[in-house]
């Protein structure tokens, strides 16, 4: 958001506006404040009589459109002739929504082409107090903070337009009941203009690219700007793992809500904690936001293509889930959450690469507290060992605290008697990762029965980032006190988990070190673990085609390993987030051949994908490319992320670096050339270390 907008919405009390509620993919809410606002949404009725509304509207998105961060153009499209269900492949754009906002007024306008009759409802998100009240030149309604109005074109059943205006309590001026209302209808006959002309002005100054690398920044700001939803009490802006991951209100006896969607083949799981239901099991009672831990600061670095602030606040909102003793939960909503376990701790990686990209102090200096209490969580003292202490003392293993799991009327149904072995796993982020197969539950401890490479990697990735940003911040004790426990980390995890015959950190076991292999066993590169020549000879593993290269890359597990052609959620499928920390480990090492390879590869399956579905795919098989699981995940783009960081990226390593050389194969199936010396790949305007940057790169 740019400093007029901020200026002009701290002028109109912070009234937001957007499609901040998870259903709400066809409808707006306007929040003047906390648990305070109301909401108009679109409402299709075929022929038949059959209506198409809330919900319903995820089955049937053809095309996620752009949105500016401000506000002043968004854009959705619908194919009206796809069936409401996890069955519907869009195809048509046939409904297209619009809405543009120009300071304290929304024109909205949706145009459906085909039979039925599109209209516009008011309702009450959340169960806001507000009621919209009809009268003779529109709706008004009385919000705790502003006045509200809505004026309305003529109606014909194709095509509804309105125009949505709004005044603070308390402003100079005429009621503000007129004054809303005679805004909203002088704006009305300008509508269309106003939005044509909306839509023109975003593509003059959006971030772009183009040539071999058509559609790339485009594919992430559009699918994480349409991800950022509202926490209706806190009036907080957040981004979760996806529109229907937001799990059910425990008064519900844990009956699914929007959550991971039967949306794929049956053998294709869910996601961070539940397995896929029926549509009867996905209920209508979610609860009123839902936090991922891991998965919100990965959507911190993908926003960050947009917004600076609104990436900001999606990391603030994830550390600001956490629990008293420090824990940032592998989930939490309004009402439930995960208390026994976390996730990943790569928050304060994605804090110091976000403030490299999007500078601001005072947001890393918001950020720092709950980052420390983070870190310390993981080894705070639990019957006198270390919380989350592996077989060997300084190493680390997933686990789950009993004594903090809630109770079973507060969990969902999927959680209900889940084992320790389990919970741990869905700790990990790595669900049903093969190299928990083998590893036991240790009840007294309560972790699995390890020393794990993921977990010890990312706690040294922690460690390191945490000093460096008590550094910026001057808090020099603490980070030499970070520096101090991530140096005798890595020592022991050198001595203990490198095997030099396999070429790799490899977990211990209680027999010995695991001969299972996973992408995440790459994961020490980024935490910048290995010498020089372990790192080469990690990457012999990683090239190698019988184990993990190809067309189609990295797999969760090995190729060679025999759950590899299971394909199943973490069982061999190709996901967002491991690539896209491989990728910083091979930059960290210099591999930048290597590490380009890997970031178009990635690049161009997720593409291909959506061109193909206009869908933004959980995971990918890693036998064929094709997009599996939630249609819509927020972490998806971090595959064209990594491509875009070819073209300029700042990062703790190496500072700011700008250009690279595309590899041999861009081109192909990217609008560009496929031959010679003449593929060009170009961004524009992307904003990176407080510059707006135009790259263009060539092979």
């Amino acid at each position: 958001m740019n400093s007029a907008q901020t200026e002009d919405l701290g002028q109109l009390g912070m009234m937001r506006v957007g499609a901040l509620e998870a259903r709400r993919w066809g409808g707006l809410v306007f929040a003047a404040g906390p648990d305070d606002g109301i909401g108009l949404r679109l409402v299709f009725t075929t022929p038949n009589g059959e209506r198409r509304e809330l919900e319903d509207w995820y089955w049937l998105v053809s095309r996620v459109g752009p949105h500016a961060p401000d506000g002043s153009y968004a854009r959705m499209e619908f194919d009206l002739a796809a069936e409401p269900s996890p069955a519907s492949r869009p195809r048509e754009s046939t409904l297209v929504l619009e809405w543009s906002r120009r300071g304290a007024a929304v024109a909205l306008r949706a145009v459906a082409r085909g039979p039925g009759r599109v209209e516009l409802v008011g309702d009450d998100p959340w169960g806001w107090k507000a009621r919209w009240e009809e009268a003779p030149d529109g709706w008004r309604a009385a919000l705790e903070g502003a006045e509200i109005a809505a004026a309305f074109g003529p109606r014909d059943g194709e095509r509804v337009a309105a125009v949505v205006a709004w005044k603070p309590r308390g402003a100079p001026g005429a009621s503000s009941r007129s004054v809303a209302m005679g805004r909203a209808q002088r704006l009305l006959p300008g509508l269309n203009p106003w939005i044509d002309d909306a839509r023109v002005g975003w593509e003059r100054r959006r971030p772009r690219s183009s040539g071999a690398a058509e559609g790339l920044v485009e594919a992430v700001t559009d699918n994480l700007m349409w991800t950022v939803l509202l926490q209706p009490e806190t009036g907080r802006l957040y981004a979760p793992a996806g529109r229907r991951w937001i799990f059910p209100k425990p008064a519900d006896g844990g009956t699914r809500a929007s959550g991971p969607e039967a949306d794929a083949p049956p053998d294709v799981g869910s996601g961070d904690g539940g397995p896929t239901g029926t549509a009867q099991e996905r209920a209508r009672t979610p609860d009123d936001w839902t936090v991922f831990g891991w998965d919100s600061f990965f959507n911190a670095l993908a926003l960050a293509t947009a917004s600076g602030r609104l990436a900001w606040d999606a990391l603030i909102a994830g550390l600001e889930s956490r629990y008293a003793n420090g824990n940032v939960p592998n989930w939490r909503s309004r009402r439930g959450g995960t208390p026994d376990r976390s996730q990943p701790p790569v928050g304060s990686f994605a804090a110091l690469k976000l403030h490299l990209v999007r500078p601001d102090a005072a947001a890393l200096a918001a950020a720092w507290p709950g980052l420390l209490a983070w870190s310390g969580w993981w080894v705070a003292d639990k019957g006198g060992r270390p919380r989350r202490e592996g077989l060997t003392p300084g190493l680390l293993a997933w686990g789950s605290d009993t004594a903090l799991i809630p109770a079973r009327e507060q969990l969902p149904e999927w959680e209900v008697g889940a084992s320790g072995h389990q919970r741990a796993a869905w700790e990990s982020g790595q669900d049903d990762l093969p190299l928990w197969d083998d590893v036991e539950w240790d009840p007294r401890r309560e972790v699995l029965a390890m020393s794990s490479v993921d977990l010890c990697s990312y706690r040294a990735l922690d460690l390191e980032c945490l000093s460096r940003i008590a550094r910026i911040l001057g808090h020099a004790a603490d980070a030499d006190r970070l520096e101090a426990e991530r140096g005798r980390l890595v020592g022991t995890m050198n001595e203990v988990l490198w095997s030099e015959d396999a070429g790799l950190y490899l977990d211990e076991l209680p027999t010995g070190h695991s001969p299972r292999v996973a992408a995440s066993n790459f994961l020490p590169l980024i935490a910048g673990v290995p010498s020089a020549r372990r790192a080469r000879r990690m990457v012999d593993v990683l090239r190698d085609p019988a184990r993990f290269w190809g067309e189609w890359v990295l797999p969760t597990i090995s190729r060679d390993d025999p759950a590899f052609d299971d394909q199943q959620y973490w069982r061999g499928s190709i996901w967002p987030p491991m690539n896209y920390l491989v990728l910083q480990g091979l930059r960290r090492y210099g591999f930048d051949e290597l590490a380009s390879e890997l970031a178009w590869k990635g690049a161009l399956m997720f593409l291909a994908d959506r061109r193909r579905t206009g869908f933004c795919r959980e995971n990918f098989d890693a036998r064929s490319g094709r997009g599996r699981g939630q249609r819509f995940q927020s972490w998806g783009p971090l595959f064209a992320l990594g491509a875009i960081e070819e073209f300029v990226d700042a990062c703790p390593w190496r500072g700011l670096r700008i250009g690279s050389r595309l590899p041999a194969f861009v081109g192909r199936n990217m609008g560009g050339d496929a031959s010679g010396d003449a593929v060009r790949a170009r961004v524009e305007r992307l904003c990176v270390a407080g510059r707006a940057r135009t790259v263009e790169l060539s092979r």
